[in-house]
């Protein structure tokens, strides 16, 4: 595969994550208008390499204060919240966030706030995917999170998404993640992590 290509893949994968995101976070959105969010999804396979693809976003939910993971060894069981959202308190390179687990993420997704607070810095050249949110078009940077811990769990070189604070008040945790344990499942209101 070559480095073009390559390049191509990662940004339809980033572009159906956000589109999953969107569609999880949002099912009365999604059940208001699925011709949205199929053309979306058609139009984000189908595009050319060298035409940048915008999508929709709608990250404004903010969830519950998150509860803390309960350690079972390897194991993590997180509770979800009054409104269904498994939110739970994570270590990324070292520093203590809070963020909500995301099933349908395909990437872990960060604000700009997290980032600088865990020791990535960006510059505006690295902000090259675009996509729409409930703000507007915004731009989107994609960077590596050195370590992500929860409870005992730890996973090294986790790709991550970085979007504006206004885009995203609540760090996801999605797929980049949880597809390097050894499993992961819901069950009876709470999500077991598994490494």
């Amino acid at each position: 595969m070559g480095f073009h290509e390559g390049r191509t893949m990662l940004r339809n994968f980033l572009i159906l994550g956000v589109l999953a995101v969107a569609s999880a976070s949002f099912p009365m959105l999604y059940q208001s208008n699925p011709q949205m969010f199929e053309g979306l999804l058609k139009s984000a396979v189908g595009a050319r390499p060298e035409v940048e693809t915008q999508t929709d976003l709608n990250l404004a939910a903010v969830p519950d204060r998150p509860a803390a993971p309960q350690p079972l060894g390897r194991k993590v069981v997180v509770t979800a919240d009054a409104r269904g959202h498994f939110t739970s308190a994570f270590k990324l390179n070292g520093r203590q966030v809070d963020g909500m687990i995301d099933t349908g993420a395909t990437l872990v997704a960060i604000n700009g706030s997290t980032a600088r607070r865990i020791g990535i810095s960006l510059n505006a050249s690295d902000f090259k995917h675009q996509v729409n949110t409930a703000n507007g078009a915004i731009k989107a940077a994609l960077v590596t999170v050195d370590r992500l811990q929860i409870g005992k769990i730890t996973v090294d070189g986790v790709q991550a998404v970085v979007l504006d604070d206004k885009a995203l008040r609540t760090n996801l945790i999605g797929l980049s993640f949880l597809q390097r344990l050894e499993k992961y499942q819901v069950e009876n209101g709470a999500l077991l992590l598994v490494q």
